[in-house]
């Protein structure tokens, strides 16, 4: 027995000696995620590359711990702000003898967010040379395109110009032959959101409204694309692409001819013209480069002084706390509370790329807003790629608000909507009973239905909620309840269409609401400072950035491919909506049918499945 004990003592000992050692690796691996910080390291000359294999985004979403433990991966995100600043910091560094725009892989970032970008590469390109490359150029690769100096395309490669459209899925026949039941609550003819669960198609409404945003986005993207590429025969190569390739035999032909395109060229080919610029690289590199990352840690802004705060209200706006990447109600309107107790900023600026969310949590930031105003303090609103719903309804808290002619913004609606099953039950035999004690007892009942006394109170809410919508923009926009009633209706408009109609104040991107923000404070805008008040993330967060795999856009560089994996987002953030409307706050203040930069985690097996099939 001594023997056994002594033996047992051991193993208890060894134990707790790995246990030991286990939790001492542990928390040097958290330290080091929470000490890491970019690489700073000299920065040499060169081209400075923007690798772009994934999305533009104004703040780009966080992984959870228990995600980035269990596998998930995250689409790489590329945060706007950053990249602009890359940029601008670009165009009088002398280190930076050319700019390099990699396009293979490039998801996109919205025509407004693109724009801003667009705008630095003009900088850029007056001072030194801005050379770009694709195996295929789509809409918003050729947006930033347009503005380089060169642009090269593969000789296999392809220019597909599609335009704002496409279509969705709706579910109507398959609820029906499931039996499922979807209780639809909501006020305004164009507020489509509902639209997939109740019919098989869109509305004349919806389709008419549908049909006048594409048309004012596509005029807008046309329009700056031929200032910047004046010599590109846009017109007759978008209205005949077809014919535009059959008679030049390839379409990589067919995209020079049109001088969409200035060389067609492979890689190799390109890399030796950056070469004989930037200066040849050392060891595997085919020329002296500098990547986006050290870059920017080597620029960080400086603020000085900061005197305005920038609050950011990015992706669906849900109830309580959210990392970013969401606009938590609570998280924002924390940001904002502490930014006016800091008693150190002269005025707030919003920066808002949202279609909405939770109208709960929309009037939670608004009030925070409308309480810093109270104290003195001016509100400025910048409206980004998407404002809608939600989105426009913080907004409606500023003193002052910017967009621009090609910002999704309006959608002055809200709805609920309730599946329930008790048919799709009975198709299988089973059925339901039980006891009341009041007419609401059990509701909102999924398994037997909601009964009238619950959808009268529902539908009661939806409609107060839209009419404390229609006077929150009355009193801010300075019109009639009727006149904004008759705007709003749930109806999504672009940002020319919404100036007109005084929606928004002027057109103009952030640094105009910064110099706004200023001027109100009575501060020297060439002299104010602003500082982004994004929420440092926490070590959980901070451990699972260590943990979580970035997955970048594509590992093929096929246009087709990219194509794929943007329309099959489309479809999943589908089921994402439908989940976020079924799990969260009954009431929303959302549009579905405006798009979301921030993409959240997702699976990326069926997106690689269709895009080989269709490369292949």
């Amino acid at each position: 027995m001594n023997l056994v004990s002594g033996a047992w003592r051991v193993l208890v000992g060894i134990k707790d000696a790995l246990v030991l050692v286990f939790m001492l690796i542990f928390f040097g691996v958290l330290a080091a995620a929470l000490s890491a910080r970019p690489s700073t390291k000299a920065v040499g000359t060169g081209a400075l590359v923007l690798e772009l294999k994934g999305s533009v985004v104004e703040q780009p979403a966080s992984i959870s711990p228990t995600q980035a433990l269990s596998g998930g991966r995250q689409a790489k995100q590329f945060r706007l702000r950053d990249i602009v600043a890359a940029l601008d910091a670009a165009a009088t560094d002398d280190r930076v003898k050319t700019v390099v725009l990699d396009f293979d892989g490039f998801l996109g970032g919205g025509q407004v967010a693109l724009g801003d970008v667009a705008t630095s590469l003009d900088k850029v390109r007056a001072k030194k040379p801005v050379l770009a490359y694709a195996t295929g150029y789509s809409d918003e690769a050729y947006q930033l395109a347009a503005h380089a100096s060169e642009i090269w395309l593969d000789p296999m490669g392809i220019a597909l110009f599609q335009g704002p459209g496409g279509s969705r899925l709706y579910y109507k026949g398959l609820l029906d032959k499931v039996g499922a039941n979807v209780h639809v609550y909501r006020v305004g003819k164009f507020k489509s959101a509902v639209e997939p669960y109740i019919r098989d198609g869109q509305s004349p409404e919806a389709k008419q409204a549908s049909q006048a945003l594409a048309a004012s986005l596509w005029q807008g993207w046309q329009a700056e694309v031929g200032r910047a590429r004046p010599k590109a025969q846009l017109a007759a190569f978008i209205a005949d692409p077809a014919g535009a390739v059959a008679a030049s035999g390839d379409p990589a032909t067919a995209a020079l001819k049109a001088g969409i395109v200035d060389k067609l060229a492979d890689r190799a080919a390109f890399n030796k013209r950056v070469a004989t610029i930037a200066g040849p690289g050392r060891k595997d590199q085919p020329y002296a480069r500098i990547d986006l990352k050290p870059y920017i840690a080597g620029n960080p802004h400086k603020p000085g002084d900061s005197t305005i705060g920038i609050v950011t209200v990015a992706g669906v706006i849900e109830d309580g706390e959210a990392g970013s990447g969401s606009a938590g109600g609570d998280t924002v309107s924390k940001i904002i509370d502490k930014a006016v107790a800091a008693n150190k900023y002269k005025a707030l600026v919003l920066r808002v790329d949202s279609p909405g969310g939770s109208a709960l949590a929309s009037e939670r930031i608004r009030s925070s807003l409308v309480a810093a105003r109270a104290k003195g303090m001016p509100v400025i609103v910048s409206m980004g790629n998407v404002a809608a719903s939600g989105g426009y309804w913080v907004s409606m808290a500023g003193d002052k608000v910017f967009a621009e002619p090609s910002t999704i913004t309006g959608s002055i609606g809200i709805f609920g909507i309730i599946p329930t099953f008790e048919n799709s039950l009975k198709k299988i035999g089973i059925t339901t009973d039980g006891v009341t004690t009041t007419p609401l007892s059990g509701q909102p009942d999924v398994v037997a239905g909601t009964n009238a006394a619950f959808d009268t109170i529902i539908q009661t809410s939806i409609e107060s909620g839209y009419r404390r919508f229609v006077n929150l923009v009355s009193s801010a926009r300075k019109l009639t309840p009727e006149r904004v009633n008759e705007i709003a209706q749930g109806r999504v408009w672009d940002g020319g269409s919404a100036h007109q109609l005084g929606l928004i104040d002027a057109f103009g991107g952030i640094d105009d609401a910064i110099a706004e923000a200023a001027r109100r404070a009575k501060l020297d805008p060439s002299a104010a400072h602003a500082v982004w008040l994004d929420k440092e993330p926490g070590w959980p967060e901070a451990l699972a950035s260590m943990f979580g795999a970035e997955e970048e856009a594509t590992t093929s560089t096929d246009l087709l491919s990219t194509l794929a994996r943007q329309r099959m987002a489309t479809f999943t953030s589908v089921a994402e909506d439908a989940r976020l409307m079924m799990s969260s706050s009954a009431i929303q203040a959302r549009c579905l049918e405006c798009p979301v930069t921030a993409t959240p985690l997702k699976s990326t097996t069926v997106l690689q499945l269709v895009a080989d099939w269709i490369s292949a």
